[in-house]
């Protein structure tokens, strides 16, 4: 008998970099929301790294706010933004969704 085991959903937009920490964070006007249950890690964070994207994430969430209040991030379509901040890349774009923002969040060094 074999066992069925389903890789774990990817919450942001990317899945071929690691570490990563990607969600799903759903959009109210300009505000976001996040929720754990569709958030997640990839690969291993050093302590420091782990450190800094829990020092950073509230930033980056204010960003991606700002962004879509001018516009950079569009509800209706995809875009992709992306910011840097303590070391750490955010990723993160709509896809068009019209109700949730997608974000990846990793090491900056590990960016092509």
């Amino acid at each position: 008998m074999s066992e069925n085991h389903s890789p774990a959903p990817v919450w942001g937009l990317r899945d071929d970099i690691t570490p990563s920490f990607g969600a799903r964070l759903v959009q109210e006007g300009h505000n976001l929301h996040y929720l754990a249950d569709r958030a997640g890690l990839s690969g291993e964070f050093t302590p420091e790294q782990l450190q800094a994207l829990e020092a950073s994430f509230p930033q980056f969430v204010k960003q991606m706010e700002a962004a879509l209040k001018s516009w950079q991030l569009d509800p209706r379509r995809a875009k992709r933004h992306r910011c840097t901040l303590n070391g750490l890349t955010c990723e993160s774009d709509t896809n068009g969704s019209f109700g949730y923002v997608y974000a990846t969040i990793y090491p900056t060094y590990t960016a092509q």
